[in-house]
Parts: C-alpha cells; structure tokens; sequence
C-alpha cells in the first residue's frame, strides 16, 4: 500500500467517523475549498444535485440532518486505489415528513488530493428514496 492510498483510506475513515458522529465542522475541515460533489436523483429529494463549495456541502449535509432519522448505516467494504476510494454499504432512514423509511445500498465515490476531499459521488437507491418522499 502507498503512502498516497493509506493517507486517502484515513481520510475516508475519518469522514465516515465524524458523519456518524454529526460532526459538521469536522467533516467540512476534510473537504478542499472546490469540489466535484455530485448526488444524482429525483429533484424532489432534497439533497440531490451537484455542489462545489463549503457552503453548499455544508447545506448538503444539514438537509440530511434535518430531514432523515437514521435506522441503520453499514459500510461493507472500502477499496482504495491512489487518490480514489469507493465504499460501498447499505443504510436505512426514516423520511420525517412522510414517516416512511428506505433502504439504501450505495456506493459513494471519493476523490482525495493532499488530504482533502475533491471529489464525491454518491450512487444509491433514488428510486426507494423517492418513493419514500412521494406523498
């Protein structure tokens, strides 16, 4: 394992430590000032769309805060070649403004360059997601 592949899985493990923990500046302070972050889905689902900025992660992960109850998050496993990392898992949430619950198997993509998150894709179930938002 490289210097580069070891620094990239600390960095994934460390986002993974401070989501679970609701740590929002700490898991900002992981993210560089630019970034490629891009959740495809329903647009009815809040949180789906590119992002570039702090801001805009920021409000990325405070919409999830805000609007899911966690149930259930799992990571099965993380491969880590050079500055890329996927992880792969499976999460369910209860969507507090319909009472209804999804499960999730996803895989999220990051992109790390000097210790910072550049890059993040995050491919889940948006159909399950979207029927759980449908009125």
């Amino acid at each position: 394992m490289t210097a580069t592949s070891r620094t990239t899985h600390e960095v994934v493990d460390a986002f993974f430590a401070r989501f679970a923990a609701g740590d929002l500046p700490g898991l900002l302070d992981l993210f560089a000032d630019r970034v490629d972050f891009l959740v495809p889905g329903d647009p009815k689902v809040p949180w789906t769309g590119a992002r570039s900025g702090k801001d805009e992660i920021a409000e990325f992960f405070t919409v999830l805060a805000t609007e899911l109850a966690p149930e259930e998050f799992t990571i099965d496993t993380t491969l880590v070649d050079g500055a890329h990392a996927v992880t792969t898992g499976r999460s369910r949430f209860g969507v507090l403004s319909t009472g209804r619950s999804f499960l999730n198997e996803f895989a999220l993509h990051f992109t790390v360059a000097d210790g910072r998150i550049t890059g993040y894709r995050m491919h889940e179930d948006s159909h399950a997601i979207s029927e759980a938002y449908a009125a």
